[in-house]
């Protein structure tokens, strides 16, 4: 099993998980999800590759941030972007999934450590916070004690069981271990006021065209995955999102909503594999 370390970072600590060696990948994780959402990835890419995995501040995660710390999109684009410098991490493949972190951070100066990008069902475009239900979530983080109030059930673990079930980023259950503990975390105070932050942060469409346009920069292989049943990500944003870069190709998987890495695991990885092997990655 693969030790949980963890970096200091401005906004406070930030849990990973490193394994394998070889060429680096960073892999990150949506809203209410943690970095074991790639376990099953990781699993088929730590052989080749060195796997690193750090936990966000997005409401799944054990250590809250500090209560200055700057959780806008941009704020989380720096984030990554300083997570990169402290482990001295470079020709990074970062490898996305929901959050749709990759372009805000090229747009916010962050890509100088990046070399490949493989961004599956993420958010693009003007789809922030993803979807119907990410803009529900993201109104309710707005009223006063209205996460308190969604998070009152989850202290259940009846309730927790059948959330797991019926998430909306994925097609099939949440593995039971993986979904009871994400939705214990948002019980805590400090997590959920984590997550508000990165909820209310304001941003308009001139903006959202900065973050979008910043794909142009960026003249590194990029590989764009989309899920066949995805409910959160407009199924047209994937071979959108593909040619806003220079370099890039693009795949559908079937069978998957948005939470890829966990409904369909095993295809994502051969994916991923193939494109890194497609671009001669330095031993």
């Amino acid at each position: 099993m693969t030790a949980t370390k963890t970096v200091e970072l401005a906004c406070g600590p930030i849990e990973y998980l490193d394994s394998g060696e070889g060429p680096t990948l960073v892999f990150l994780h949506g809203a209410m999800k943690d970095a074991r959402v790639w376990r099953e990835v990781v699993a088929r890419l730590e052989p080749s590759y060195r796997c690193i995995r750090p936990t966000m501040p997005l409401g799944a995660h054990r250590l809250p941030m500090r209560p200055d710390a700057d959780l806008t999109v941009a704020g989380l684009a720096r984030l990554t972007g300083e997570f990169l410098t402290a482990l001295d991490l470079r020709e990074v493949t970062l490898i996305q999934n929901h959050w749709g972190a990759a372009q805000v951070m090229l747009a916010e100066g962050q890509g100088e450590r990046l070399e490949r990008l493989v961004l599956t069902a993420c958010e693009a475009f003007d789809n922030y916070p993803p979807g119907r239900p990410g803009r529900v979530f993201a109104r309710a983080a707005r009223v006063p004690g209205a996460l308190d109030v969604m998070a009152l059930p989850m202290r259940a673990k009846w309730f927790r069981a059948r959330m797991g079930a019926a998430d909306v980023s994925a097609l099939h259950p949440l593995p039971a271990d993986l979904a009871d503990e994400w939705q214990l975390r948002f019980t805590d105070r400090a997590v959920r006021g984590d997550l508000a932050k990165v909820l209310r942060d304001s941003y308009d469409a001139a903006e959202l065209a900065r973050w979008a346009k910043a794909a142009e920069s960026f003249a590194g292989p990029v590989l764009v995955v989309w899920a066949d049943r995805d409910r959160l990500m407009p199924r047209e944003h994937g071979p959108r999102l593909a040619a806003s870069f220079p370099d890039s190709t693009f795949l559908e998987i079937s069978g998957s909503a948005t939470c890829l890495p966990l409904d369909q695991p095993v295809a994502l990885a051969a994916a991923i594999d193939e494109f890194l092997r497609a671009n001669r990655l330095p031993s």
